[in-house]
């Protein structure tokens, strides 16, 4: 095995698991240490640097950074760091000043986005400030997509929408509101240099099963959400039925009970396990007094007289077989609705693309896109969020727009889309004294935060009183301490090891051992501990000045607690801060 090229910037990037989880890639254990420092707007502008929406998706994201969370290793719970991330955004205070900003002199270049959802707001963000001149087409209104017309207020406040988009549109972006793109043909007539499609997955799926069109009172969940939002649909029957049970499906159940609903029920057609809505939007929705029914097939609507009467369903046993889901066969049920909701999922629409333009589709008749580039097969016209590939999550569509922009960037700078900047990286010692660091390392057993709620007899009378409370000052503080700090990093120098053994038998978690050097699948066998995760990587040295031997590092297993480097006798180990540098639309790394 040959040592470890530590100089990769992928290398401690993918150690960091919950910045390696993010699409985005943001420096969690940064504006972490930043709260506990109280540095509320550094803590912001860090993420939003990378996110753009620090304080929506402090309240939506669905955080795959915290199943990645290295503190599951030592207590089972992540760092609440959605959480956290909303902490720097409420507490931020007015930063206008330091705020990107575009230039006064345009550099001639024309950029239209098509929708003013998250994906085109954040391509947006990234051109502007280098003098292009950006106008987004929205059909609606106001701004904000998906984001506003299906995340109900009581999630995310409009105030904090209005604010973050406020920042983007703040630097000279134009918004044509009532501006439906009806033909991409006439669009590219208009001579933009570049057109980013942001339109999101604004189709709901259908239904079809009997009686579907036999009533009035049978929604599509997000069409629902956004009859909701705009203030068009203000009432429902006391008796609804959720059907799906994605995060949508989460959104209505709640909508529904606030718009007088009081026998909710979430229809799901496998057990809770392979449910696709995240585990807090189910305790929340539960809490709510929504019940969620497991092993139930809707068969068809059940229509009396022209009304909606309730639904027929078959009702399964199931079971792992193998791994694998077995259901079989029980017997049909009817359960009584006054309204049906569909939520079982989104598609992209563009009915707007004509056939004649020189774009690729797929079998689904989508536009086929580059993974890489963000680029259709039409030159100039580029896709992202949930038009490029199907519904995602706002996180991701912010990582699209990132991508997407670069490749903007590049095609009206004459730069091939496939020369990509590069990542880069620092990597600075934190050692301050013999056994004093520039970071705080003890451990603290402190558990999870709670989040504070409004109370079930108050959320009910307002359909915008916003549910969460985000965390008090004493929450915030013991939060914060429960980070790992995996950004640390344990930096090994083979010329100063003396081969002492003393890192090995202070490491609490055993992840580390001195052993002839071999093949890494050999070596994993080897190991003081058992590997179990061989998709992390095995730290290795080179050889070790007395024996030959070789230091070997699960960083799996490491917690990043420094006691190694506290206690080598030869200062071998240093806890070496590590910082992803990532490069942006013509802002390449150095």
């Amino acid at each position: 095995m040959e040592p470890t090229n530590i100089k990769d910037p992928a290398y401690f990037h993918k150690v960091v698991d919950c910045q390696w989880a993010c699409p985005a890639h943001t420096n969690v254990p940064e504006y972490i240490r930043l709260i506990a420092q109280g540095r509320y707007a550094d803590a912001y502008l860090l993420n939003r640097q990378s996110n753009v929406f620090p304080g929506i998706l402090g309240r939506t994201c669905d955080r795959p950074c915290e199943p990645a969370c290295r503190r599951t290793r030592v207590d089972e719970k992540p760092v609440a760091i959605c959480r956290l991330k909303r902490v720097a955004a409420d507490l931020k205070g007015e930063l206008g000043d330091r705020l990107p900003r575009a230039p006064a002199q345009k550099n001639g270049k024309r950029v239209a986005c098509i929708g003013a959802g998250p994906a085109s707001l954040a391509v947006a963000n990234d051109l502007a400030p280098l003098g292009y001149d950006v106008t987004i087409f929205e059909k609606a209104a106001v701004a904000g997509g998906l984001m506003r017309s299906n995340i109900p207020a009581f999630r995310l406040p409009a105030a904090v929408l209005d604010e973050e988009i406020g920042m983007i549109l703040a630097m000279g972006v134009t918004v044509r509101y009532g501006a439906p793109i009806t033909s991409l043909k006439a669009l590219l007539a208009e001579g933009y240099d570049a057109i980013f499609v942001g339109s999101g997955a604004p189709r709901g799926k259908n239904l079809e099963i009997p009686g579907r069109y036999d009533s009035d009172r049978i929604h599509i969940g997000i069409d629902w959400l956004g009859s909701v939002a705009f203030g068009h649909t203000t009432s429902i029957g006391e008796r609804v039925l959720i059907i799906g049970v994605g995060n949508t499906a989460m959104d209505c159940c709640r909508t529904a009970r606030r718009l007088g609903g009081k026998d909710i029920k979430v229809m799901a057609r496998k057990p809770r396990g392979y449910f696709k809505a995240s585990p807090w939007e189910l305790e929340d929705a539960e809490e709510e007094q929504v019940e969620i029914v497991v092993d139930h097939e809707p068969i068809r609507f059940v229509i009396e007289d022209g009304k909606l009467k309730g639904m027929e369903f078959q009702r399964y046993q199931s079971r792992e077989e193998n791994g694998r889901l077995a259901q079989t066969p029980l017997d049909k049920v009817i359960l009584p609705a006054d309204d049906v909701i569909l939520a079982i999922g989104q598609e992209s629409s563009f009915p707007w693309i004509e056939d004649d333009l020189g774009i690729e589709r797929d079998k689904w008749k989508a536009p086929v896109v580059d993974k890489t580039t963000f680029m259709c097969s039409r030159p100039g016209v580029f896709f992202g969020g949930d038009a490029a590939w199907g519904p995602l999550n706002i996180i991701w569509a912010v990582e699209h727009a990132h991508q997407a922009a670069i490749s903007i960037h590049n095609h009206c700078q004459g730069v091939a889309l496939t020369d990509r900047p590069k990542w880069g990286m620092n990597l600075a010692s934190t050692k301050m004294g013999l056994h004093e660091w520039a970071y705080k390392n003890d451990y603290n057993p402190v558990g999870r935060q709670k989040m504070h709620h409004v109370d079930l007899t108050r959320r009910f009378k307002e359909l915008s009183l916003e549910v969460e409370l985000g965390f008090d000052a004493e929450q915030t503080a013991r939060e914060v301490e429960r980070c790992l700090n995996c950004d640390v990093e344990t930096v090994f120098s083979e010329k100063r090891c003396i081969e002492c053994d003393a890192c090995v038998d202070v490491c609490p978690v055993l992840c580390l051992t001195i052993a002839p050097g071999g093949q890494e699948k050999e070596l994993r066998g080897r190991l003081s501990a058992p590997s179990v995760n061989p998709g992390q990587a095995l730290y290795a040295s080179g050889a070790l000045p007395q024996t030959g031997r070789v230091m070997l590092k699960d960083e799996d297993l490491c917690v990043h607690c420094g006691l190694c480097a506290e206690r080598c006798p030869t200062a071998a180990w240093d806890m070496q801060k590590f910082d992803l540098l990532m490069p942006y639309a013509g802002k390449p790394t150095p």
